[in-house]
């Protein structure tokens, strides 16, 4: 993408799961970036939100929604994180942030990104083309 690099995450527990990282070195925060650069950002993690939204919705019929956040609590460099959100999460997760779900998730194996993501991550380079046409 124009300011950064799309991935998906390291943990898939929540399928479609994707960051942008930022290209510019240094840049902690949105604000560590000039106006036009501050801009495509988000306007690229506006495009990776749509994406992630279009491809989950056409692989699970209970997806429910994107989350778009920006934290940087962990990793000082800029990124945004892009949360698909589904019907079948438990409903004292789905109301709340996907940090508080429980640290073991964040370490199953089974739900680790794996080459059985290669599809996911095709459909969502073909998306995001698409989008930035």
């Amino acid at each position: 993408m124009a300011s950064g690099l799309a991935i998906l995450g390291r943990v898939q527990f929540l399928p479609g799961y994707s960051l942008l990282i930022s290209h510019v070195d240094g840049a902690e925060r949105l604000s560590d970036l000039r106006r036009p650069e501050r801009l495509q950002f988000l306007t690229d993690m506006d495009t990776l939100g749509e994406a992630v939204e279009r491809v989950c919705g056409r692989r699970d019929p209970s997806f429910r929604r994107v989350n778009l956040e920006i934290q940087g609590n962990l990793a000082p460099n800029l990124h945004a994180h892009v949360w698909p959100r589904y019907d079948w999460e438990p409903p004292s997760r789905v109301i709340r942030q996907v940090g508080r779900y429980p640290l073991w998730m964040w370490r199953e194996a089974t739900t680790a990104l794996s080459g059985r993501h290669q599809g996911l991550r095709d459909e969502l380079r073909q998306e995001i083309s698409r989008l930035s046409m």
